[in-house]
Protein backbone atom coordinates (compact mmCIF):
# COMPACT_ATOMS: atom_id res chain seq x y z
CA UNK A 1 0.00 0.00 0.00
CA UNK A 2 1.42 3.36 -1.01
CA UNK A 3 0.61 6.60 0.72
CA UNK A 4 1.37 9.80 -1.14
CA UNK A 5 3.40 12.07 1.07
CA UNK A 6 4.24 15.19 -0.85
CA UNK A 7 4.38 16.77 -4.25
CA UNK A 8 6.68 19.74 -4.63
CA UNK A 9 7.99 21.64 -7.60
CA UNK A 10 11.18 23.64 -7.59
CA UNK A 11 13.05 25.18 -10.48
CA UNK A 12 11.63 22.90 -13.17
CA UNK A 13 11.65 19.65 -11.17
CA UNK A 14 8.49 18.14 -9.71
CA UNK A 15 9.04 15.69 -6.86
CA UNK A 16 6.43 13.21 -5.64
CA UNK A 17 7.15 11.07 -2.57
CA UNK A 18 5.13 7.95 -1.82
CA UNK A 19 5.59 5.76 1.23
CA UNK A 20 5.25 1.99 1.05
CA UNK A 21 5.54 -0.52 3.87
CA UNK A 22 9.34 -0.70 3.86
CA UNK A 23 10.09 1.44 0.81
CA UNK A 24 9.87 5.02 -0.17
CA UNK A 25 9.35 5.96 -3.82
CA UNK A 26 10.53 9.33 -5.10
CA UNK A 27 9.26 10.23 -8.56
CA UNK A 28 10.97 13.03 -10.47
CA UNK A 29 9.56 14.92 -13.44
CA UNK A 30 11.34 17.59 -15.45
CA UNK A 31 14.87 18.99 -15.39
CA UNK A 32 17.29 17.69 -12.76
CA UNK A 33 19.98 20.33 -13.00
CA UNK A 34 22.01 23.01 -11.21
CA UNK A 35 18.88 25.02 -10.43
CA UNK A 36 16.73 22.17 -9.12
CA UNK A 37 19.26 19.86 -7.47
CA UNK A 38 19.87 21.84 -4.21
CA UNK A 39 16.22 21.71 -3.13
CA UNK A 40 15.86 18.09 -4.17
CA UNK A 41 19.10 17.28 -2.35
CA UNK A 42 17.65 18.69 0.87
CA UNK A 43 14.46 16.64 0.45
CA UNK A 44 16.30 13.44 -0.33
CA UNK A 45 18.78 13.77 2.51
CA UNK A 46 15.96 14.54 4.96
CA UNK A 47 14.19 11.33 3.91
CA UNK A 48 17.35 9.29 4.39
CA UNK A 49 18.31 10.79 7.74
CA UNK A 50 14.87 11.13 9.34
CA UNK A 51 13.02 8.10 7.99
CA UNK A 52 15.83 5.60 7.29
CA UNK A 53 13.83 3.41 4.88
CA UNK A 54 15.13 -0.05 4.01
CA UNK A 55 14.79 0.81 0.32
CA UNK A 56 14.62 4.21 -1.35
CA UNK A 57 13.65 4.14 -5.01
CA UNK A 58 14.25 7.21 -7.16
CA UNK A 59 12.27 7.04 -10.39
CA UNK A 60 13.83 8.98 -13.26
CA UNK A 61 11.35 7.90 -15.95
CA UNK A 62 10.11 11.46 -16.49
CA UNK A 63 13.45 13.22 -16.14
CA UNK A 64 14.22 14.78 -19.49
CA UNK A 65 17.63 16.16 -18.53
CA UNK A 66 20.21 15.61 -15.81
CA UNK A 67 23.49 17.47 -15.40
CA UNK A 68 26.55 17.00 -13.20
CA UNK A 69 24.89 18.62 -10.17
CA UNK A 70 21.99 16.17 -10.41
CA UNK A 71 24.44 13.28 -10.61
CA UNK A 72 26.40 14.69 -7.66
CA UNK A 73 23.16 14.82 -5.65
CA UNK A 74 22.45 11.15 -6.40
CA UNK A 75 26.03 10.17 -5.50
CA UNK A 76 25.85 12.02 -2.19
CA UNK A 77 22.51 10.34 -1.45
CA UNK A 78 24.05 6.96 -2.28
CA UNK A 79 26.86 7.53 0.21
CA UNK A 80 24.44 8.55 2.96
CA UNK A 81 22.06 5.70 2.11
CA UNK A 82 24.87 3.17 2.51
CA UNK A 83 25.79 4.68 5.88
CA UNK A 84 22.13 4.36 6.94
CA UNK A 85 21.96 0.79 5.60
CA UNK A 86 19.39 1.86 3.03
CA UNK A 87 19.39 0.44 -0.48
CA UNK A 88 19.16 3.27 -3.01
CA UNK A 89 17.66 2.15 -6.31
CA UNK A 90 17.32 4.10 -9.53
CA UNK A 91 14.37 3.20 -11.71
CA UNK A 92 13.27 4.23 -15.16
CA UNK A 93 16.59 5.32 -16.62
CA UNK A 94 16.11 5.81 -20.35
CA UNK A 95 17.32 7.72 -23.38
CA UNK A 96 20.13 10.18 -22.77
CA UNK A 97 19.97 9.65 -19.03
CA UNK A 98 20.64 5.90 -19.22
CA UNK A 99 23.37 6.53 -21.80
CA UNK A 100 25.07 8.99 -19.48
CA UNK A 101 24.95 6.53 -16.56
CA UNK A 102 26.32 3.70 -18.71
CA UNK A 103 29.13 5.70 -20.35
CA UNK A 104 30.35 7.13 -17.05
CA UNK A 105 30.10 3.79 -15.22
CA UNK A 106 27.61 5.22 -12.72
CA UNK A 107 25.08 2.51 -13.50
CA UNK A 108 27.32 0.01 -11.67
CA UNK A 109 27.21 2.02 -8.43
CA UNK A 110 23.44 2.11 -8.03
CA UNK A 111 20.92 -0.65 -7.65
CA UNK A 112 18.79 -0.25 -10.76
CA UNK A 113 15.60 -1.60 -12.23
CA UNK A 114 13.35 -0.71 -15.08
CA UNK A 115 15.90 0.67 -17.52
CA UNK A 116 13.83 2.07 -20.34
CA UNK A 117 10.59 0.88 -18.76
CA UNK A 118 7.70 2.53 -17.03
CA UNK A 119 7.87 2.53 -13.24
CA UNK A 120 7.37 -0.93 -11.81
CA UNK A 121 6.62 -0.58 -8.11
CA UNK A 122 5.71 -4.24 -7.77
CA UNK A 123 8.97 -5.41 -9.37
CA UNK A 124 11.25 -3.86 -6.77
CA UNK A 125 11.53 -5.80 -3.52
Amino acid sequence: MLIQHAVTATEGLEVTVKHGEQRIFVYLRGLFNFDSSPDFRDQLLAILREQSPKVLIVDLTQVSYIDSSGIATLLEALKIARNCQTTLCLQGLQGRVVHLFEVTGLSTLFEASGYGNAPAESKVN
